[in-house]
């Protein structure tokens, strides 16, 4: 099945299940642990799997390095892509030096940032560019994926760019809202939208549990 074809949450979910299944060291799970171990339903376990060709559960439940390696080819996590960092602050310098990137296939071959001093003093392993030369570069090194680290009010101009520079698939850092074309990808990850998401789970939660005062005012 072609990934356009899955939905979404279950993308989303089979990505958080590849996670929890490279810490097992087990050759088999069923359903129901997955439940035990994730929260999600056993149904919903066996709808999100059967997205993958060529997986099904025996009487021992899923072989968990098969199940694996389907989800990486499946979500086409089995080839190394390149990618780069644009805006060198504190959060972009930061992963400069990350070596998870490398550990999951992802190659960190560029940095970017608007300010040539910056570029200068910053001591990195990989090499750093200012952001005229993006354009250029990317296509050098055939980048595809990019992290946006900039300020909020720099990320539709610099997304533009790497557009416009063939980048492929954008990480947004920035508390923005990104105008791109449909083929270009992006993931928003914004610390305070995380902290808000669970504000509002423990609000939902207030008043339904044991103990709590005003339960049963």
């Amino acid at each position: 099945m072609w990934m356009n074809q899955i939905p979404g949450p279950a993308i989303e979910r089979l990505l958080h299940l590849l996670r929890f299944l490279e810490r097992l060291d087990v050759q088999f799970i069923t359903s129901s642990e997955i439940e035990d171990y994730t929260g999600w339903s056993s149904a919903t376990v066996r709808k999100d799997i059967s997205y993958l060709e060529g997986i099904s559960a025996g009487t021992a439940g899923y072989e968990v390095g098969r199940l694996k390696e389907v989800i990486r080819e499946t979500l086409g996590l089995t080839e190394g892509r390149r990618i780069c960092i644009v805006g060198l602050g504190r959060l972009g310098s930061a992963f400069l030096n990350f070596t998870g990137f490398e550990q999951e296939g992802f190659h960190l071959v560029a940095g970017f940032d608007s300010s040539v001093n910056r570029i200068e003093i910053l001591r990195s392993p990989v090499p750093l560019y200012p952001t005229y030369k993006m354009a250029e570069v990317i296509s050098r090194f055939q980048i595809e994926l990019a992290l946006l680290c900039v300020p909020a009010s720099e990320a539709q101009r610099s997304a533009e760019k790497l557009v416009a520079a063939g980048i492929r698939g954008i990480l947004n850092f920035a508390p923005v809202v990104l105008t791109v074309p449909p083929t270009v990808a992006v993931e928003n990850l914004y610390v305070v939208d995380g902290l808000r998401a669970l504000a509002a789970r423990l609000s939902s939660k207030k008043g339904t549990e044991p103990g709590i005062p005003g339960k049963n005012e």
